[in-house]
């Protein structure tokens, strides 16, 4: 199983921040966005948008933007006489799903092709500034984004959780204290080993007067990832009010 080379690839995987300034060629793009599009879906409720006309984050030359897309099925329908009346919180979700398994499906057609990639979360809290750059029409929603290009850097895969902490079999097992030290243990001594904070210079500042008793010594994953949800995004209104500029309402009310 080690030398299956499909599963080689997604195993070395890893995100990429620095690319060279070699340009992707137009047949490899399409095979990217191909591949993408054979991942399994609901509804296809996904567009891809691409921009390549300047550097873009690390100095990739590709910058995609999936999207959850319920205007083009909507413009279908118009086609057989039908309206969408899902509410609006099942086609996100099942544009979620379409979105994000077509996004992962081109991150490893792009290895294919020796091209390395990394994604960009904060897409839905800009979905109103990438709609005006793309004009965008109603119900088009960016879910995230996707830099690619040839890569510049060879860094180490980045740790993973242990298999007993991820896979369950049968049911959902009592999480142990020691399994879950276990995989703090594994992800801090990976991260720590790979100097992956230090060299990025990337520690989230500490709210509300809490003292920081961290250096870049014992800073790392678990550390890092109890900051950024013990801290972020405690109100639904800044996504809320994306999404209703986009033209997706999420309340109790059916739609009309």
């Amino acid at each position: 199983m080690s030398e299956n080379p499909i599963t080689q690839v997604m195993l070395n995987r890893k995100s990429i921040r620095r690319y060279s300034h070699q340009p992707v060629s137009d047949e490899i793009i399409h095979a990217i966005v191909s591949a993408g599009q054979q991942a399994p879906f609901a509804s296809q409720l996904y567009s891809v948008l691409l921009s390549r006309k300047k550097r873009h984050a690390f100095g990739a030359p590709l910058l995609f933007t999936i999207c959850i897309d319920a205007y083009k099925i909507s413009r279908i329908m118009e086609k057989r006489n039908w309206k969408i009346v899902s509410n609006d919180l099942t086609l996100l979700l099942f544009g979620i799903q379409d979105a994000t398994l077509m996004a992962e499906n081109m991150v490893i057609a792009a290895e294919s092709f020796g091209l390395g990639s990394c994604f960009l979360g904060a897409a839905p809290y800009m979905a109103e500034k990438i709609a005006k750059q793309y004009k965008l029409p109603p119900r088009v929603f960016p879910l995230v984004q996707l830099v690619m290009g040839y890569p510049a850097e060879n860094p180490s895969p980045r740790p993973r959780y242990p298999l007993e902490f991820t896979l369950f079999e049968d049911e959902y097992p009592e999480l142990t204290d020691e399994m879950i030290e276990r995989a703090m243990k594994q992800m801090d001594e990976g991260y720590i080993a790979q100097g992956y904070y230090r060299k990025g210079k990337i520690r989230i500042p500490l709210e509300n007067d809490r003292p920081e008793t961290y250096t870049y010594d014992n800073y790392s994953w678990t550390e890092h990832i109890s900051r950024k949800w013990g801290q972020w995004h405690r109100s639904l209104e800044e996504i809320l009010n994306q999404l209703e500029i986009r033209g997706f309402c999420l309340s109790r009310a059916e739609r009309n």
